[in-house]
């Protein structure tokens, strides 16, 4: 294989060479409205071809070679899996006379599935995950109890991959049956009866990881049968790109079928209910807009949904049964609505304040009666349950604040902590600080800043800086071990809320989709300038990081802005913004970036596609791209052509290398604990060699 050979500047300014395996370049064109554009390396987008599997594998030696160099790679490994090995639990869920929850010991691969009777009882394994694969990244991702907790659905992920396998379990002796559901992908397990809801595609033709994912089908399966009986309940043939998926309340009365159209640029769903005995779903919101309608519960007299119709940051309304008239429940507050649960005969509305939780109840006629006293500016999430509990568990966590399980009592409303982390450090000597920075328009941009207490100002911190900003996602504080070991060589991590987030409701996530997708990479350059006014670090110690939506983020801002950084590390990313509906799921993502099928939105898309605007003989910072063979929501062909294309077209002129880190037997996220730990070592390598740094 013909090499590109490039001379790099190494750790304390020793020249070294990096030769890069050459790609292959096809002759490919495309005429987007009367625009050429080539694509050299489409070829890459074959997963399953010999030419693909020889262009990872010389990818891959060249970055482990250049990897291995690094003398403190091993010992930054040790540190991360010294701080991440302690016990780690969920908050329990309540099933009869049973508490259910998730515990890893430290470094276990995978979460061990555990139950007790009562909340002091012995704690018995119901499923360890960890023995079903002998790599340790076979998943269980779903676990739903059917009402009277007889049985369960275990949906499990094998590699990495969206794709799951439904079983179900009998939860007396434990055991499998032979039910065995396949092709399911965005689905939950619904119980009504003796059988449940799910979702599922038709077996795809051509590969499984990279082929187009069309015509959601909703089943219903009766437990001890097989697929092939099972009832079709719903599907749209005529609409191949809609999600359709089935949830139930409580007491299993109604199913609620969503209906959503992504793939025609749509950001909302209809939503359908059915009795239970009835064989037809009728519309509470027939028309799919581009407002979200979801049911919370059911009463007596209606049901209980949350909306952000005329409502950006969402409200919660009632839908009277008798009349199909609609009245407000809860208002549109000044904050968005981060989520709502129901327990004990009331409800429980989380509210998201300058990105902070902040949690009040209410009766069921709508009136506040108080406010969740939460330990501080941080995030917290549960607070669900069933009708006749007494209490519920939350987990509240920030970025100095392990994830904490406290037990809420409704009647007193006093929290108290249930299970805290037992931990090898101190969370008290690091610090979070919360500032607020303008972007080009002077738009005020909310960022947490973490360090460890002692941090001097002086530009020379090497500073990691992590964003996102899309689908109304938003980043909240949360708290990473693997952090700790950074934090303690000096480094700061910042996490920053940039439009196309969630972070202040919808009005802040349309400030940054479609032709606005570039206030996205202004709010995002605009925190990497400000943290090098105020002395946080310099652009020579600078790292910029982000995962899939947040890769592409990466990726644009390495092209606009290339001084800026010194490292940057795009992982999963959509880096081809003009294919990356062609490919499983992929059209879904239409509703917030546009698509290059209409002329107009292709004009925006093409002028900031990472793939497209890569500048031959650019000087680039020192680039690590990472994804996975099994990635199947944004296919490894992305970053593939992303890499090829880069060091083409800049590799040999560049002083930094450019390389690519392509993980096997995992997907979007990494598959298993050894895995995420071996990735986040090597990112750290990477990003202190290249800073001219020693790891302590």
């Amino acid at each position: 294989m013909t090499l590109i050979t490039a001379t790099l500047s190494g750790f304390q300014g020793n020249a070294q060479k990096i030769s890069y395996p050459a790609s292959k370049l096809i002759e490919q064109q495309e005429n987007y409205h009367g625009t050429k554009v080539g694509d050299p390396y489409r070829w890459l987008e074959d997963d399953r071809s010999a030419e693909t599997e020889a262009w990872v594998k010389a990818q891959n030696k060249v970055t482990f070679e250049y990897l291995d160099q690094i003398p403190y790679r091993s010992r930054i490994f040790t540190d991360l899996e010294k701080a991440y090995n302690y016990p780690k639990y969920s908050a329990p869920k309540k099933k009869g006379d049973y508490f259910y929850f998730y515990k890893n010991d430290g470094l276990q691969n995978q979460a061990v599935l555990y139950r007790q009777l009562g909340e002091k009882g012995t704690a018995e394994v119901v499923m360890d995950p960890n023995k079903l694969s002998p790599d340790g990244t076979t998943r269980l991702v779903v676990f739903a109890l059917s009402k009277n907790g007889s049985y369960a659905v275990c949906g499990f992920s094998k590699g990495g991959s969206d794709w799951q396998e439904y079983q179900v379990m009998h939860m007396k002796t434990l055991q499998m049956l032979p039910d065995k559901l396949e092709w399911v992908k965005v689905s939950g397990a619904a119980w009504q009866g003796d059988g449940f809801y799910y979702s599922r595609y038709p077996q795809p033709d051509g590969s499984a990881l990279a082929a187009k994912n069309e015509n959601h089908q909703v089943f219903y399966h009766k437990v001890g049968t097989s697929q092939q009986d099972d009832q079709l309940i719903f599907e749209d043939a005529a609409n191949p790109q809609r999600f359709h998926t089935v949830s139930t309340t409580e007491d299993e009365l109604y199913a609620a079928l969503y209906v959503s159209d992504r793939g025609k640029g749509k950001d909302g769903n209809g939503l359908w209910l059915m009795k239970k005995g009835e064989s037809k779903f009728w519309p509470v919101k027939e028309e799919i807009t581009d407002f979200s309608f979801g049911l919370i519960e059911n009463t007596e007299t209606g049901f209980l949904i949350e909306t952000n119709e005329d409502a950006p940051n969402s409200k919660v309304l009632f839908y009277k049964s008798s009349d199909k008239s609609w009245e407000t429940f809860i208002p549109e507050k000044e904050e968005p609505l981060q989520g709502v649960g129901t327990a004990g005969g009331k409800l429980f509305a989380s509210y998201s304040k300058d990105v902070a939780t902040h949690t009040y109840v209410y009766d069921l006629t709508g009136k506040q009666e108080k406010e969740v006293a939460l330990p501080g500016l941080g995030y917290a999430s549960g607070f669900g349950g069933d009708r006749e509990d007494t209490f519920v568990f939350y987990t509240y966590t920030s970025f100095n604040y392990p994830p904490t399980i406290f037990r809420y009592d409704i009647a007193s409303g006093k929290s108290a902590v249930f299970r805290a982390p037992e931990l090898s450090f101190n969370p008290a000597d690091y610090e979070t600080r919360q500032v607020f920075y303008p972007s080009k328009d002077g738009t005020r941009i909310p960022a947490f800043i973490t360090f460890k207490k002692g941090l001097k100002q002086d530009g020379s911190n090497p500073t990691i800086l992590y964003g996102y900003g899309g689908f109304n996602v938003s980043l909240t504080p949360s708290f990473s071990p693997t952090r700790i070991p950074f934090l303690n060589q000096g480094g700061v991590f910042v996490q920053a809320n940039l439009r196309g987030g969630g972070e202040y409701g919808e009005k802040w996530h349309e400030m940054g989709m479609k032709e606005k997708k570039q206030n996205v990479f202004d709010d995002f350059i605009a925190a990497a300038e400000y943290l090098v006014k105020e002395q946080y670090t310099s652009a020579e110690k600078l790292a910029i990081q982000g995962g899939s939506n947040g890769g592409l983020l990466v990726g644009t801002v390495m092209n606009q802005r290339p001084e800026l950084f010194k490292v940057a590390f795009p992982a999963v990313g959509v880096m081809d913004m003009l294919r990356f509906h062609k490919f499983t799921i992929g059209w879904n993502w239409i509703a917030d970036y546009g698509s290059s099928d209409n002329p107009e939105e292709f004009k925006f898309l093409y002028a900031y596609s990472p793939l497209h605007n890569i500048r031959p003989g650019g000087k680039y910072p020192a680039t690590m791209i990472t994804t996975a063979d099994h990635d199947d929501r944004v296919v490894p062909a992305h970053s593939f052509k992303y890499a090829a294309e880069l060091q083409a077209k800049a590799g040999a002129s560049s002083t930094n290398p450019l390389l690519i880190r392509i993980d096997t037997n995992s997907g979007h996220g990494a598959s298993n604990t050894k895995k995420a730990l071996e990735t986040q070592a090597d990112i750290y390598a990477f990003m202190f060699w290249n800073m001219g740094l020693v790891w302590k």
